[in-house]
């Protein structure tokens, strides 16, 4: 569950709340710029922002995780390498254009890594690149050059806002979340809308702290808040080839609590993660499965993957239709595949609180049904209109309005293993997103 219940009413509301989040740790410094390039492989005019972020000094703790997609872009395969450097001094990052098996891309990454260093004072292997967007198209090398300097110029601490703003895609609005600890804090940005089945979504997650953790706590307390957070998220089942979560210590304040450390970054990385589903493209509810009583932890979160990825049910999810029919389908599929000998006579569900099945059977009167359109409304982020004459569907609200969700438990009554994930429906929104996403 979220560790806020937030509502908005509208954008001006939802901003100011994100700069009430916005402030940086000590020892770090954000910059952005914007340009105009014409892509090699579309030629036509497109915009690409570059965000920076810098330490006052190199750090040695520094964590990182990764796609695990076998077609990983070439800022991931620069940045396993940097994982072995003993420190980090900035992260550069580009949207538009994610460099992934473009030619010559891993060459392209090394060199504006090279120029930002230049910049900076700082040596090429201090600075970790970053990029998001089109999948194939080449980085305009020779213009992000060009601009690197104004990203520099821009570089002031005070809020993370401006880069939270400079990441994003398709995403409708930026994502900050914040934990205060001891006398220090950790703020955590992230993007991520479509192409979202974190493995390590196209996901970029970016977690500052001015508490001093060392390097090997810090890749250890980041690699279980992932496990618990983005990696049970699912917004269309694809895994991304650009996803990296980052973690950098300025070291500026003594940590005298791992385990207080610990718990806020859990809770930083939750609440990204519930985030990045809420803005998902298209989505219009989040939906929110709990699997409990299952033989192991492995199934727990498959099954609840299962569904959140259950095209039908998603389908029905978006149109506020209680089919849950499609539910059960969905368990049952999964189940079927994958642990065929499980024994489900004790399988239980429910939906909002009502219970749907239970016994083998379906536990559906009027009363339920009701209950149940009831419940989907009550979690609809924003009320689709139907198409214009030229086929146009409704824009999404650019602001989430509250943090409710579809709540799906699922009682396997078989073992003693839980998990929670978390998806979004699949609407009309989504296929035109993604219908037109390169034009």
């Amino acid at each position: 569950m979220p560790s806020t219940n937030l509502t908005f009413s509208d954008r001006a509301t939802h901003r100011a709340w994100l700069a009430s989040q916005a402030a940086l740790p000590a020892g770090f410094r954000v910059g952005t710029t914007r340009f105009d390039f014409v892509p090699r492989e579309a030629p036509k005019p497109a915009k690409m922002t570059l965000t920076l972020i810098a330490l006052d000094r190199p750090t040695p703790d520094f964590a990182a995780m990764f796609t695990k997609n076998a077609f990983p872009g070439a800022p991931i395969l620069v940045g396993r390498k940097r994982l072995n450097d003993p420190t980090l001094g900035a992260i550069i990052v580009n949207n538009k254009i994610s460099n992934v098996c473009a030619p010559g891309g891993v060459e392209t990454a090394e060199r504006v890594c090279a120029e930002t260093a230049r910049l900076l004072g700082l040596g090429p292997t201090q600075v970790l690149p970053s990029s998001t967007g089109v999948i194939g198209w080449s980085l305009p090398a020779d213009a992000i050059l060009a601009a690197l300097p104004q990203a520099v110029s821009a570089l002031a601490g005070g809020s993370i806002l401006p880069a939270a703003e400079g990441i994003v895609t398709t995403d409708l609005y930026p994502k900050i979340r914040r934990a205060e600890v001891g006398g220090g804090s950790i703020v955590g940005i992230a993007k991520g809308a479509g192409m979202i089945e974190p493995n390590l979504a196209t996901m970029l997650v970016y977690l500052l702290t001015d508490l001093a953790v060392p390097r090997g706590e810090l890749r250890a307390l980041l690699a279980k808040a992932i496990d618990a957070s983005f990696n049970a998220i699912s917004i269309d089942s694809d895994t991304s080839t650009s996803d990296t979560v980052a973690l950098i210590s300025s070291g500026r304040v003594p940590c005298e609590d791992f385990g207080a450390f610990e718990r806020a970054l859990h809770t930083v990385c939750r609440d990204l993660a519930e985030d990045v589903v809420r803005n998902g493209e298209g989505v219009r509810h989040v939906i929110r499965v709990s699997v409990s009583n299952a033989a192991s932890p492995l199934l727990a979160r498959a099954l609840g993957k299962a569904v959140v990825n259950a095209p039908l049910f998603k389908c029905a999810v978006a149109g506020n239709d209680p089919n849950v029919g499609r539910l059960v389908q969905a368990i049952g599929k999964h189940i079927g595949a994958f642990a065929p000998k499980t024994d489900l006579s004790k399988l239980r569900a429910s939906m909002g609180g009502v219970e749907i099945f239970a016994h083998g059977v379906f536990q559906l009167d009027p009363a339920k049904e009701a209950a149940l359109v009831a419940h989907l409304r009550g979690a609809e982020l924003y009320a689709s209109a139907p198409p214009t004459k030229e086929g146009v569907f409704s824009a999404p609200i650019d602001f989430p309005p509250h943090e409710r969700c579809v709540e799906l438990a699922i009682d396997v009554g078989n073992g003693a293993a839980s998990a929670t994930v978390l998806g979004g429906d699949l609407t009309h929104e989504y296929v035109s997103e993604n219908a037109d996403y390169r034009s």
